[in-house]
């Protein structure tokens, strides 16, 4: 059994899924931190004229002092919906497959939800069913296990019965492989090659949100995923 995780990132990029390809499930840790700074779980890039098209979610902040990813609330005072998809509305109207997709986004969107997480996993299971993944997914906090760096992943892995760990060797200098090996865990690290494919506007730029590639792409996204 091959386990991935993974922070429940905002509309992910490619490598995301390249990962849940690759490994029987894959456990999103929602229970943790929320990143400090510019990190990806409220926000991403698509592409326009001028380069990257950044969508972020604006969230609640101030007064909150450090927050747990599933508490994060999102800030719905501005019309930042409207305005998201008006950019890919505009910047996307070419794209072969944007009247294919389109319609799901603008469905996620009229949920209105109020925490991050919960319009995070919905835009992440339609890239899913998209992309027709067959691996598991779960959130963390639906397993209910707590904890941080190796001692969650050792975690994660005996409650799924799972002997090896799947993640990018960047991720290997956070590591403790010893502890993980002597708790039976094995350690994957697949390389991955940001994948290059039809876009619009010009000069290609790699790790978009993956809704770039299936605005352009299509049902053809998988395979490219897949075949790095």
């Amino acid at each position: 059994m091959i386990v991935s995780t993974h922070q429940p990132s905002f509309l992910p990029w490619p490598g995301f899924f390249f990962k849940a390809l690759k490994a029987n499930c894959m456990v999103l840790l929602d229970d943790v931190q929320f990143p400090r700074g510019r990190g990806w779980v409220n926000r991403n890039r698509l592409k326009n004229k001028q380069g990257e098209l950044w969508l972020t979610v604006p969230i609640r902040k101030k007064g909150l002092g450090l927050q747990i990813i599933r508490n994060v609330e999102i800030c719905n005072e501005s019309d930042w919906r409207r305005k998201h998809l008006l950019s890919v509305q505009q910047h996307y109207a070419n794209a072969p497959y944007l009247k294919e997709y389109l319609p799901i986004l603008e469905s996620i969107y009229r949920e209105n939800n109020h925490f991050l997480i919960d319009l995070n996993m919905q835009n992440i299971k339609f890239i899913w069913d998209a992309l027709s993944l067959k691996t598991e997914l779960y959130l963390q906090s639906d397993l209910g296990l707590k904890g941080i760096g190796t001692d969650l992943l050792i975690k994660i892995c005996k409650e799924l019965q799972a002997d090896n760990y799947l993640t990018f060797p960047v991720v290997k200098k956070y590591l403790d492989i010893a502890k993980m090996n002597q708790s039976g865990i094995k350690i994957k690290f697949p390389s991955f090659d940001p994948p290059v494919y039809p876009q619009l506007w010009g000069e290609f730029i790699s790790n978009l949100s993956t809704l770039d590639m299936l605005f352009n792409c299509g049902e053809k996204s998988r395979g490219i995923i897949s075949s790095i």
